[in-house]
């Protein structure tokens, strides 16, 4: 039996990942009059996009690699209730991930990483802006910074500390004392010490982000295919001639590879290595009760972000180093919940909307990956934006568009190639 072909075969561009990343690479490229077509092996936004904390953070231009970490991390990572937790397994790809990570946390290797990611982010952030002027995308969008908060008098220290460190780099800040930061957030009860409010930071509704977002691509012809997941590639002369999904085959003149957590399986098979560890995630979302301030607060020593979005708040936080596994642990739930519980006034009485979990790809340097591949000419790889991937979609969008077109990037490039590992 013969079986002609469903789907067109060729588009100038195919986008691998209806995420944010992917979704905001469609829509850059539409706005070049470029042929795209994206293809998500699920549902566009469903993944890591989904139930994140929904931050635009500018404030976190420290990479998660950073001095002092190691040490941290060497508490939590037996603790599976901890703000990190990384599950005993033998994997390889784990420890040349962390072999890389430890090598990551000096103090020159942090200060080359800041004004890089200070430059994506606040470029990223005035994209975000630009795009929240666009009708239904800014239905969620707030611009009125982010809080940290901290229990501990030590803590807070070391988060003057950073504030410092970021101020150098021209990121904005106030502290505020106990009294001052009970006065702004008076949900907050009386274990907290102090607060840092940067003044810059932004969030929103992540889920209505990327739909919104994808609906302006569409107005720009891109189009979207979902649960159309990618059997394999054609190569040949250094270039991906072929992508085979399970609702058709493809001839693109260009692919960008923008699967987040599953990038590094895809580009094993046409014998890339792309370092990076999926990252679990968890949200509990739940109805925003009466009168909840519209700042959202960082909880600084539980790492975990309580976000007001329209009529819902989500907390949101930690890192489980896991491998591809989807399983909610209930610990890491009640370790969420618990924080919020310590840091708040009185107990939340309100309505259970969600709890969600999922994968964010996390580089061990805390960098995204972003380049035209030296192995194949037509690939461009756009991943490993770990916790900031709602905070640089519109940037990584316009860059992939850049490289794309044959633009010199808006900002250099090089440190950001998927072979600095090796």
């Amino acid at each position: 039996m013969k079986i002609s072909q469903a789907l067109p075969g060729s588009t100038d561009i195919l986008i691998v990942g209806g995420g944010v990343i992917g979704v905001c690479c469609a829509y850059y490229l539409a706005l070049r009059k470029r042929r795209v077509t994206v293809v998500d092996k699920g549902e566009l936004g469903l993944e890591c996009s989904y139930g994140n904390a929904g931050l635009i953070v500018p404030s976190h231009s420290i990479p998660l690699a950073a001095p002092g970490v190691i040490s941290k991390a060497l508490k939590w990572m037996v603790n599976p209730e901890s703000p990190l937790y990384i599950r005993p397994r033998w994997s390889i790809d784990l420890l040349s991930w962390l072999w890389r990570f430890q090598s990551a946390c000096r103090e020159e290797q942090m200060r080359r990483s800041i004004p890089l990611l200070r430059d994506l982010s606040q470029a990223s952030l005035a994209l975000h802006e630009q795009l929240a002027a666009q009708g239904d995308v800014g239905g969620s969008y707030t611009r009125n910074g982010l809080m940290m908060v901290f229990r501990s008098r030590q803590t807070w220290e070391e988060g003057t500390h950073e504030a410092k460190l970021l101020n150098e780099y021209g990121i904005d800040s106030d502290v505020c004392d106990t009294a001052d930061l009970r006065g702004r957030v008076p949900v907050l009860g009386p274990s907290v010490t102090g607060g840092i409010h940067y003044k810059d930071d932004a969030h929103l509704e992540p889920h209505q982000f990327v739909k919104a977002v994808a609906n302006l691509a569409k107005q720009g012809g891109v189009k979207f295919l979902t649960r159309a997941e990618v059997l394999g590639f054609d190569t040949s002369g250094g270039k991906i001639t072929g992508v085979r999904t399970t609702r058709g085959e493809f001839q693109p003149y260009e692919v960008v590879m923008a699967a987040g957590a599953w990038s590094p399986a895809l580009a094993r098979t046409i014998g890339l290595n792309v370092l990076m560890q999926p990252a679990k995630g968890y949200s509990v979302t739940v109805q925003r009760p009466p009168a909840w301030p519209s700042v959202p607060l960082m909880l600084s020593e539980a790492k975990v972000a309580v976000t007001p979005m329209n009529s819902m708040l989500r907390f949101a936080g930690t890192l489980e180093l896991a491998g591809m596994d989807f399983a909610i642990d209930q610990r890491r739930i009640r370790a969420i919940l618990r924080a919020v519980r310590e840091y708040l006034a009185d107990s939340i009485e309100t309505e259970l909307i969600e709890i969600w979990r999922g994968l964010r790809p996390c580089t061990p340097d805390g960098l995204p990956i972003i380049e035209r591949s030296k192995s194949y000419n037509n690939l461009i790889i756009a991943t490993g934006h770990g916790m900031l991937g709602v905070s640089l979609g519109p940037i990584t969008g316009k860059l992939v568009s850049q490289i794309i077109v044959g633009e010199s990037p808006d900002i250099n490039l090089t440190a950001l190639a998927a072979g600095r590992f090796q």
